[in-house]
């Protein structure tokens, strides 16, 4: 399914940088991010996540694939030969025409701001901030919906379930996100997981005790503890994480658990 999507299998040259990869370390040299290094070189590509070219239709020349996201990008082409890359919808096809304004038509690809979005209408890549450039809703198969426009926000279900409010004169783009297919793939052996830079993870009742909290015990017992931890100790697995934040108010259903 990829390959007959893709219609392009090298980048753009003046859309490229380089990425340099970490192995996880800081800038002391010591490993902050365990379970990272190796894996394939990668070239960055610049996407355009905001309106770097508002008022102006730009087309479609192709579809491709991008190793930094789970979703396809499109290299778009506009008035005096200026190319960028944006995030491709689900169904988008080369030749196909996509503008950004504060009013476009509501069709698959154009970016607008909410408030000219109607009620209903599937939404992604959508912004937090005026002026930010899209946020959330980026993943690949990822869509919200638009639930009501009110005083000056735009209550919107994200994929989470979650219902939230954002301003309305952030702007969002129509449509799905492309490659929906991607949560069906399957890491089929250990060399796919070492080639994304994913390192080998073991487990912590494997350890010493001096390695980990979970560690000791004779063959393959359990980690001993009522509450499992981390290697340094702090408790893991169902603790709240998220810190006060002032977008809390703007919350208005918490997402379902499943």
């Amino acid at each position: 399914m990829r390959n007959k999507v893709i219609t392009k299998t090298k980048p753009e040259k003046s859309l490229i940088v380089h990425l340099k990869r970490t192995g996880g370390r800081n800038s002391q040299g010591k490993i902050t991010v365990r379970h990272r290094g190796g894996g394939f070189k990668r070239q960055y590509r610049l996407v355009d996540f905001g309106q770097q070219h508002i008022n102006d239709k730009g087309t479609v020349t192709a579809i491709e694939y991008d190793p930094n996201r789970n979703a396809f990008i499109a290299l778009m082409e506009y008035s005096e030969g200026n190319k960028g890359y944006l995030i491709a919808p689900h169904l988008l096809k080369v030749g196909d025409t996509i503008e950004c304004a504060e009013k476009a038509e509501i069709t698959t690809g154009n970016r607008m701001r909410l408030i000219n979005i109607p009620v209903g209408t599937q939404v992604y890549n959508i912004e937090l901030m005026p002026g930010q450039g899209g946020k959330i809703v980026r993943g690949a198969g990822t869509t919200a919906k638009i639930l009501a426009h009110d005083a000056g926000y735009t209550q919107l279900t994200l994929p989470s379930s979650e219902i939230r409010r954002i301003g309305d004169q952030c702007f969002a783009s129509i449509g799905e996100v492309s490659n929906p297919e991607h949560r069906y793939q399957k890491m089929t052996k250990a060399g796919t997981n070492r080639l994304r830079g994913r390192r080998p993870h073991v487990r912590g009742s494997a350890m010493n005790p001096v390695d980990h909290p979970h560690g000791g015990g004779e063959g393959r017992t359990g980690i001993g503890l009522k509450h499992p931890k981390t290697p340094w100790g702090k408790p893991a697995l169902g603790v709240k994480t998220r810190k006060k934040k002032w977008t809390d108010k703007l919350i208005i259903q918490r997402r379902k658990k499943k």
